[in-house]
């Protein structure tokens, strides 16, 4: 044997300090959580843009937009190991997906209104749910907790929606009319030039709003996500 390997040890590596903290110092450590995001698209530098929907704290987004860029985020957040429950009224708009998933046996779920059983989440089987219930979405028994975020798909700005965004950690706003994105502008104290964009948003692109940050985000669908989707679009 030679003398760069050790018996049971493997080979020698470069030799470096030890690296210690003492128990004082443990407080001051930070491992990431939920850092395993869903890439929903890419930024104007064209870098990927991951929402991180995977977290410990109860997490709430309202997207106004269309079904096209909702059902792309179950995909793909059931691609990273969640379990995704669809709470809609439209249940056949979603069967197609539930089909090319194995019946709901792979990570999705659909569910009439109002009737979302517990998912009994946890950090190993975290949960999207997804609340396609129209402009009036009721208030229902579904709620955001640890592991389980919950997203809000509106068709467009609803008398409901500043409520839900005022209860929003995140927002996501895909093309609407004048009128809405000056409405939705004084709701969530939007740059005139921001609120301006809203009406001319190409299909696939959507600003996602929280806090102080805002992003726009072009949404790249896969050739499988094509296949079973279709292109990009903003109306169903």
């Amino acid at each position: 044997m030679r003398e760069w390997a050790r018996k049971g040890a493997g080979l020698l590596g470069p030799r470096h300090g030890r690296h210690a903290v003492s128990a004082d110092q443990l407080d001051a450590l930070a491992l990431p959580i939920g850092d395993d995001g869903v890439v929903i698209g890419v930024d104007s530098e064209g870098q990927p843009a991951v929402l991180g929907l995977n977290r410990p704290t109860p997490y709430d987004v309202v997207f106004i937009g269309g079904l096209w860029t909702a059902q792309v985020i179950a995909l793909r957040a059931a691609a990273t190991g969640a379990r995704v429950a669809v709470e809609t009224g439209r249940p056949q708009s979603w069967m197609q997906m539930v089909h090319a998933m194995g019946g709901g046996q792979n990570g999705l779920a659909v569910y009439d209104v109002g009737r979302v059983p517990p998912q009994g989440t946890s950090a190993g089987t975290p949960v999207l749910v997804i609340r396609d219930c129209g402009m009036r979405p009721p208030r229902g028994r579904v709620a955001s907790g640890p592991w389980q975020s919950v997203l809000t798909l509106l068709p467009y700005l609803s008398p409901v929606a500043p409520r839900l965004i005022r209860q929003a950690r995140l927002v996501g706003v895909q093309r609407i009319s004048p009128d809405e994105a000056a409405e939705l502008g004084r709701t969530m104290a939007l740059p005139q030039a921001v609120s301006g964009s809203l009406p001319t948003l190409p299909d696939g692109v959507t600003l996602w709003c929280a806090d102080r940050d805002r992003q726009y985000v072009t949404t790249q669908p896969t050739d499988a996500e094509i296949g079973l989707l279709g292109t990009p679009r903003r109306m169903d």
